[in-house]
């Protein structure tokens, strides 16, 4: 199997997820007694919280290139980033090191492709709601999606920043997210692409009104993929 360095410390809520799901993508189907050869920087969530100005993301940027040198030459064959928002500066982390990073939007728009999904919503922070660093990647793979509502992007911007990333998830910001799909479904969404890490911790993937595109599910999976060597 082929060494995965994982940039973590988003929160450590997502970098949880992540390890826990490649592992067991690696358990089912190399050896129920295997483990994923991972080198893992957790980062300080703190030191890359909200970053709002042109100066804060340069900042932010460093801190991952930081990372992505340590991990490459700690002998990481391929890295990933795990946190949407932060592939707002994937290609400056990319340009700084010579292994390759498995981009997340990539990974969704290609299942999205295979999938045939034409119509859906993307959902996560202000920043992957908005801007189009994130979006672009997946109307390159022919996904349709719908104009981002300003008053939503708010309203998740609070509830992951505020709850999920301490490590809280209350009931009524689930309602919130029920009725935020609902309303999304009745505007033409065909599918939900869930663009945050967090955000599972409120929303049935496997149950819902739309089928879910989780993010880090299908950035994990790929993951897996690549270190069993598919």
């Amino acid at each position: 199997m082929r060494k995965l360095g994982m940039i973590g410390g988003m929160s450590w809520v997502s970098t949880h997820r992540y390890y826990e799901r490649i592992n067991r993508q690696i358990q089912r189907d190399v050896d129920p007694r295997a483990s994923a050869p991972l080198l893992i920087e957790s980062l300080d969530f703190a030191q890359i919280y909200q970053l709002d100005t042109s100066e804060d993301w340069q900042r932010g940027a460093k801190v991952l290139i930081d990372s992505a040198k340590r991990l490459a030459n700690a002998g990481a064959e391929q890295l990933i980033i795990c946190a949407n928002s932060m592939h707002k500066v994937y290609r400056e982390v990319q340009a700084e090191v010579d292994v390759p990073i498995l981009h997340i939007a990539e990974c969704v728009g290609e299942r999205m492709a295979a999938d045939g999904v034409k119509q859906a919503a993307l959902i996560g922070s202000r920043n992957v709601m908005t801007e189009g660093f994130y979006r672009r990647r997946l109307v390159a793979h022919g996904v349709d999606l719908l104009p981002p509502e300003m008053g939503d992007a708010d309203e998740l911007n609070r509830i992951i920043y505020e709850e999920l990333m301490v490590g809280k998830a209350r009931k009524d910001s689930e309602r919130t997210l029920k009725s935020m799909f609902s309303r999304l479904e009745n505007d033409g969404a065909k599918a939900i692409v869930l663009a945050n890490t967090e955000l599972e911790l409120l929303v049935d993937v496997n149950a819902n009104v739309l089928p879910i595109y989780d993010c880090m599910r299908i950035h994990a999976d790929a993951a897996a993929k690549w270190i069993i060597g598919g």
